[in-house]
């Protein structure tokens, strides 16, 4: 076991807009390390965000991830030889980690030409409360909600 928690290592701001989050988010987004690659993904994907909605693109693409992001998840737990699903509040961190994996992931399963044009639908799809991945957001929720009974079993 470890004696002391490890020391967070601060991530660089993004060139462009000076966000910590836009470089957490090219990081999970990025492919073999090709990080300029994915970076000028996410530049064009909001940029053609800007043009559909007449907004800041960084505004919309911080609004989707706030609305993607769940607030409990459900964890299994084994109890007397039964496996129950418990709802658990989720920490912060992990929240945002989970909107964007959800965002990149069901921006790839999309049906268009190039990966900016599928990350930028599903960016204005969670900002109004669309897309697959806000789908994903309230099913998390439901699944929680209808567990709410095992939530006394929490570790």
């Amino acid at each position: 076991m470890r004696k002391s928690t490890p020391k967070r290592i601060p991530r660089l701001p993004d060139p462009r807009f000076g966000d910590p989050v836009v470089t957490r988010f090219v990081n999970n987004m990025m492919y073999d390390g090709k990080k300029s690659i994915a970076f000028n993904i996410f530049y064009d994907a909001v940029d053609i965000v800007a043009k559909r909605t007449e907004e800041s693109g960084h505004e919309v693409w911080k609004r989707a991830l706030e609305n993607v992001s769940p607030s409990v998840e459900v964890k299994s737990r084994r109890v007397g030889g039964a496996t129950f699903q418990i709802p658990m509040e989720i920490r912060p961190d992990r929240r945002t980690a989970l909107g964007m994996k959800w965002l990149i992931m069901y921006a790839r399963k999309r049906n268009e030409k190039s990966m900016a044009q599928k990350l930028a639908s599903e960016i204005v799809a969670a900002s109004k409360g669309e897309g697959a991945a806000h789908k994903k957001k309230e099913d998390t929720h439901r699944m929680a909600e209808a567990n709410k009974a095992f939530s006394h079993f929490r570790f």
